[in-house]
C-alpha cells in the first residue's frame, strides 16, 4: 500500500503516521514517496521510498492520497496511465474527492482489508493547443479553462462542437468540465451538480456578457473547439487550476475526453448522494 501526502499540510503528518502504523500492524507492506517519507516521518515504518506519485503508483495496489482536493487533482495528472486506484484522506477543507475523514482512517482501512468497497473510473480531460513557442498538450480530472489574465477585461472566445459553431461568448473565461469536475470551479460559476457517472461534458461560461448564454452539458464524446477571438487582453489555458499557458488572439485549444481514467476508491455505505447532502448542506428545508 502506498501513502503520499500534501507537503504544505503539515497539520495532516500525523494522520499519515497513524495511517502507516495501521498498516504496518495488519502485516501490510507500506511504501512511501520520499517527500513524504522526510515529512512525515516515516523512516523505519516505509520498506521502499519512491522518487514520486508516478513511480509509487507502479508498486502498491492501492494509494493512500492526504490532503485536499487539489492533492488527489495533482496526484491523478502525475499517475495517469496506471490501474493503481486512489483513496483520498481529507486534511483540507470541503473536498469532494477525498472521501475519508481524517478522524476515520482506521474504520477506513478496516473495511479496505475486509473488501467492502468498489471501484470507481473518472474520466480525464485532454487539451491540445496552438498556443505559444511549443503549445499545449495536458491532462485533467475536474476541468480546462480558458480565461481572462490578470487584465480585468472580458475576452471574447468562439466556440466549436464537433465542427459545429455553437457561439461566440463575451465572458471572463469558459470552462470544459468533466463529471467529477462539476461540483468545483462549474458549480462556483453557475453550472450544473453532474453525477461523477454520467457518460457527460458541461460547458459552464464565467460571468458571461448575457443573460441568454448558460451552462451546456454535451455528450461524453463531443469534440470542442475554443478559439481567443480577437481579444486585446492576453487570456490563460489551465488545467485543474494549474496555469498551462498564456493565450493570445488566434490561438486555439481543443478539448475532448482523454484515452485513460483514474480508478478511485468508493467504500461501501457512501454515495455520491451523501456527499451533496454533506458537502453543500442539501437539508431539504422549507423557505
Amino acid at each position: 500500500m502506498g501513502i503520499i501526502g500534501n507537503r504544505d499540510k503539515a497539520a495532516g503528518f500525523g494522520t499519515i503516521q497513524e495511517a502507516a502504523r495501521l498498516v504496518i500492524a495488519a502485516g501490510r507492506e507500506l511504501v512511501s514517496d520520499a517527500v513524504t517519507a522526510d515529512l512525515a516521518g516515516l523512516d523505519g515504518l516505509a520498506s521502499e521510498v519512491m522518487d514520486g506519485a508516478g513511480e509509487l503508483a507502479r508498486q502498491v495496489d492501492l494509494l493512500l492520497v492526504f490532503g485536499g482536493d487539489g492533492t488527489i487533482l495533482r496526484v491523478a495528472r502525475e499517475i495517469v496511465g496506471s490501474r493503481t486506484p486512489l483513496l483520498g484522506i481529507n486534511i483540507g477543507s470541503l473536498g469532494f474527492l477525498t472521501a475519508v475523514p481524517s478522524d476515520q482512517v482506521e474504520g477506513a482501512l478496516g473495511q479496505i482489508w475486509r473488501g467492502e468497497f468498489t471501484y470507481e473510473p473518472r474520466v480525464l480531460l485532454r487539451a491540445t493547443g496552438r498556443c505559444g513557442p511549443g503549445g499545449a498538450d495536458v491532462s485533467a480530472l475536474n476541468d480546462i479553462v480558458v480565461s481572462r489574465g490578470i487584465v480585468s477585461r472580458l475576452i471574447e472566445l468562439e466556440v466549436r462542437v464537433e465542427g459545429d459553431l455553437l457561439t461566440r461568448y463575451r465572458c471572463d473565461g469558459l470552462i470544459v468540465s468533466s463529471p467529477t469536475g462539476s461540483t468545483a470551479y462549474s458549480l462556483a460559476a453557475g453550472g450544473p451538480v453532474i453525477w461523477p457517472t454520467a457518460a457527460v461534458l458541461a460547458l459552464t461560461p464565467i460571468n458571461p456578457h448575457t443573460l441568454s448564454n448558460r451552462a451546456l452539458i454535451l455528450p461524453l464524446t463531443a469534440t470542442v473547439e475554443i478559439t481567443v477571438a480577437g481579444s486585446p487582453a492576453p487570456s490563460i489555458l489551465s488545467a485543474d487550476g494549474e496555469v498551462v499557458a498564456e493565450l493570445a488572439a488566434g490561438d486555439v485549444v481543443t478539448v475532448r475526453r482523454g484515452r485513460r481514467a483514474v480508478r478511485l476508491l468508493r467504500l461501501e455505505g457512501s454515495s455520491f448522494c451523501e456527499t451533496l447532502r454533506h458537502k453543500l448542506h442539501w437539508r431539504g428545508g422549507t423557505i
